[in-house]
């Protein structure tokens, strides 16, 4: 996009109710052609606008589609959401992006992935789940940890059916309040660490959830082994302009919408941020 102030129009393609709260929607680009294809790394975001609601921003919670689609899950918590939840397909939605760094992609390579998200921190680390099974070989092992409140809060359900069946993936599941319907682990997401079988000494570690997820993760990955440098977390919550100009997400000499939202938990420290 030739000026990172102006919205670009996008078209909603598709709409999925993912939880009772949660919607993952599909977009394109509305233009000509050669202008409609968003292209974007895994871990960057996307600025989000609705006339009369503002702006938010949104981590792409798919890689690019071929035809130019690409994905956002929203839960519905404040104005902008819940307007967003009313809208149908065809519907017209402003963005701007993408914004933000990406993962260490070249330095995640030939390594053991872990991937521990909580809630609907799943949406931003499944652009890079999808990256690395695209490109399995590519990788050793991968483990994924995913936890949430009750079974129907969980995201893409049919997508980690298709994880949980991958013979060169491991994924592990767990709930806080389990249902009728559930028969697998019960707890936080901590409560699966003693289940991972990667070298934590060359292990890349990629965490998204609530904040008290995030630290206590973090405390629990150091107990076992796996290496500062080598644990990111993506920290968006931080986030309003989404090109440094507002300021809010300023900590000491970075602006997590520019310098971030992924950040390694060395940087973190060093930023003194917990998550």
């Amino acid at each position: 996009m030739q000026n990172s102030y102006l919205p670009q129009k996008a078209v909603i393609e598709d709409i999925i109710q993912e939880s009772p709260d949660t919607k993952t929607f599909t977009l394109s680009l509305s233009g000509d052609k050669a202008d409609s294809i968003l292209k974007y790394k895994p871990g960057q975001f996307l600025m989000l606008s609705l006339p009369g609601y503002g702006e938010a921003p949104f981590t792409f919670a798919s890689l690019p589609d071929p035809n130019g689609g690409f994905q956002i899950s929203v839960r519905r918590i404040g104005a902008l959401t819940k307007a967003l939840h009313t809208l149908k397909i065809k519907a017209i939605v402003g963005v701007r992006g993408p914004y933000g760094n990406t993962f260490p992609l070249a330095k995640m390579k030939h390594k053991d992935l872990l991937f521990v998200a909580g809630g609907c921190g799943i949406a931003p680390l499944r652009s890079l789940i999808q990256y690395a099974l695209k490109q399995r070989k590519a990788y050793g092992k991968i483990e994924i940890i995913y936890g949430c409140r009750t079974p129907k809060d969980r995201f893409y359900k049919e997508e980690m059916e298709l994880w949980e069946k991958n013979k060169d993936t491991q994924t592990h599941l767990t709930v806080d309040e389990p249902d009728p319907t559930w028969h697998g682990e019960r707890g936080v997401v901590c409560v699966l660490f003693p289940k991972i079988k990667l070298n934590p000494k060359t292990s890349f570690v990629f965490l998204c959830g609530p904040a008290i997820m995030i630290k206590f993760a973090i405390r629990d990955l150091l107990k076992l082994g796996f290496r500062e440098e080598n644990i990111y977390a993506s920290l968006e919550r931080h986030m309003q302009c989404g090109t440094g100009k507002c300021g809010h997400c300023y900590i000491k000499d970075k602006y997590v919408c520019r310098d971030g939202p992924n950040f390694s938990y060395s940087e973190m420290k060093q930023l003194e941020i917990e998550s």
